[in-house]
């Protein structure tokens, strides 16, 4: 296994429209629909098995419609669902995602479901510790058992810290790469002394800091110095997911012995491509396409217009 992974999975139902009514009884026109899989790691891990990675997911997700949704999806990408715990009386979480063509920018209405939580109890030490990495999103007493064990087998911890948490802080011990997001950024600093912020929360723990910027790109520090890589011009249609997308690909490139620089403007590359279509699986790469695309700035798009349409199909009663 390359890659372990501890997430809630959830369905996202998408909605792409126009622009969002900015008055009581308004409509907007349905431009675009979609039904796909969603969660921080989930997605994660979806997006390194596409581009050719071995991942295995642990959670829990209810035994109703949504919840074979998620497994089914798992398994169509190849990502082992041996661990994945099945709550018959729970619900699987739901999202309803707004994305405006006009502004780029999404919404989003969620209904948490009623799985639940995983507890120590399920968690297995020899499958934990099976992956050469544990990616994480949350900073829960499990989460950080599953850590404890990854780091003593001598595995890597990556951890995607979108919003603040002192949680999370008081995980990083524990943690050799984190991604933070520009909201994680400006919770901890009021300076843009970017180099030297991420090297204090290096001497925390991690060996690897990056935070991501959305359309500026994303920057860090490593052993082998600062880095600042731009981000890449595409056409966006939704940005859902795109964050998911990057840490899988970031993983991707730490697989490939990759140093942090180039495997952030890989991650950049992937997730640029990402956002050229609803959702945040339909649009994921592969590597040849991200390969092409890093060269020439484009690359083929009907593979990723099938699974757009393949997705749109996938409606749940």
């Amino acid at each position: 296994m390359d890659v372990v992974g501890i997430d809630v999975p959830c369905v996202d139902f998408l909605a792409h429209i126009n622009r969002l009514p900015r008055e009581a009884d308004q409509g907007a026109r349905l431009l675009e629909y979609s039904w796909q899989g969603g969660g921080k790691v989930a997605t994660a891990l979806v997006a390194l098995a596409r581009l050719g990675a071995k991942t295995g997911i642990v959670g829990v997700v209810g035994g109703c419609l949504y919840g074979q949704f998620c497994v089914d999806d798992f398994v169509r990408h190849g990502v082992d669902v041996s661990k994945l715990i099945i709550d018959e009386d729970g619900e699987t979480s739901l999202s309803l995602v707004l994305s405006e063509s006009q502004t780029c920018g999404r919404n989003i209405i969620f209904h948490r479901g009623s799985v639940r939580n995983l507890s120590l109890e399920d968690l297995d030490r020899d499958y934990i510790t099976s992956g050469k990495y544990l990616h994480l999103a949350q900073a829960t007493p499990v989460t950080r058992q599953a850590a404890v064990w990854a780091r003593q087998a001598g595995n890597t911890v990556v951890f995607d810290a979108d919003g603040f948490r002192e949680e999370i802080q008081e995980m990083l011990p524990l943690i050799d790469v984190f991604i933070g997001s520009e909201f994680y950024y400006r919770a901890l600093f009021d300076d843009d002394n970017y180099e030297a912020n991420c090297r204090k929360l290096m001497e925390e723990g991690p060996s690897i800091v990056v935070f991501t910027f959305g359309e500026e790109g994303c920057l860090g520090v490593d052993a082998q110095g600062f880095f600042n890589e731009p981000a890449f011009s595409v056409p966006v249609k939704d940005t859902t997911g795109a964050g998911d997308v990057y840490h899988g690909a970031f993983i991707y490139g730490l697989l490939q012995g990759w140093s942090a620089s180039k495997t952030a403007r890989f991650a950049n590359a992937v997730s640029a491509i990402k956002c050229t279509r609803i959702g945040g699986r339909a649009g994921i790469p592969t590597v040849s396409m991200v390969e092409k695309f890093m060269e020439t700035g484009c690359t083929d798009f009907e593979e990723l217009d099938e699974r757009v349409k393949f997705y749109r199909k996938q409606g749940l009663p």
